[in-house]
């Protein structure tokens, strides 16, 4: 045997052991749960489609094609509904599989209770395009470089970032598993705005710039909020079980009530409630609930670093 053969045996032995190590079901066990291995998963590629197909439908123009005819609208909302409906059923009938929800248990029932969740969401739809549409004119309100409400349509991340967890939030809502983080996942990697889709978020919201905001699980946010980049709203701690993992579904995040600002950097932790109109300065640390119309600002030269002064606003 020549020693190019000897070696192209020897690599062909060190591929199969490879191949036997990736192809060991015990390889996957901690991420691939499903009952059945053959079931297809939730497909990002499919999801993407949709919520491209969904911005359609909430701003023609703005998404997809360009040019948009009032005499043609009737048509390409409804083909555009009849996809969105098709991949969403398919999609939650995936994540069901996935998750091995309850609905799961055989094919027939997770058809019927995929389909039947999706129409849900479909008659939701314009509801949520109500919704994003005020967010729109937040946007424009609250920023004096903003030219129109359809400038943040185009240009803005906040914009993209609401229109996914809009969408996220009421199949979350539907309890619908794994689809509605996917979806907000999409908008995080793009734009570095992190809400998880649990977080309920009344209307005429507007993060402004935008990078690094983080909205945990279980925030409550008011209407007419609006937050600036680096802002947390998050958990002060978590709670454990006896067997030391994580308690599930606590209210562990803040409750903003209406028309709060909450300026760049700050951070406020755990299930405390900002009162209504409050502004939260930059950099602020806070773990403890302030009543309506408070101003809370780091301290000038007076306070040690990190204290808090609390005042109500003029």
């Amino acid at each position: 045997m020549t020693p190019d053969k000897e070696i192209v045996i020897s690599r062909m032995r060190d591929l199969e052991a490879v191949t036997e190590a990736l192809c060991s079901p015990e390889s996957l066990a901690a991420v691939l749960h499903a009952k059945d291995w053959s079931t297809s998963l939730p497909s990002q590629e499919k999801l993407s489609e949709m919520m491209n197909r969904l911005k359609a439908l909430f701003f023609p123009g703005y998404f997809g094609p360009s040019q948009v005819h009032r005499e043609s609208l009737r048509y390409h909302v409804a083909a555009n509904l009849d996809s969105v409906f098709r991949l969403l059923t398919e999609q939650i009938r995936c994540g069901g599989c996935f998750a091995c929800a309850d609905y799961a248990t055989d094919c027939r029932g997770c058809d019927v209770a995929a389909r039947e969740m999706a129409m849900e969401f479909m008659k939701r739809i314009p509801k949520i395009r109500e919704m994003l549409t005020e967010d729109a004119r937040a946007a424009y309100e609250g920023d004096p470089a903003a030219t129109s409400p359809g400038e943040t349509l185009f240009c803005y991340p906040s914009m993209l970032t609401m229109i996914h967890h809009r969408v996220a939030h009421e199949l979350y809502d539907l309890k619908v598993p794994i689809i509605p983080r996917m979806i907000a996942e999409m908008a995080h990697s793009r734009t570095g705005i992190d809400i998880h889709p649990g977080a309920q978020i009344g209307s005429n919201f507007f993060i402004d710039h935008g990078t690094g905001v983080v909205i945990g699980e279980t925030c409550i946010i008011g209407k007419g909020c609006r937050l600036y980049q680096g802002v947390t709203l998050g958990a002060l701690s978590f709670s454990k079980n006896e067997d030391g993992t994580l308690v599930k579904g606590l209210p562990r995040h803040p409750i903003l009530e209406d028309n709060v600002t909450v300026y760049a950097g700050a951070s406020i932790l755990g299930r405390i409630t900002i009162g209504k109109g409050s502004i939260i300065g930059g950099n602020v640390w806070l773990t403890h609930s302030v009543p309506e119309g408070s101003r809370i600002v780091q301290s000038a030269g007076k306070a040690k670093p990190g204290e808090v002064l609390t005042g109500k606003t003029k």
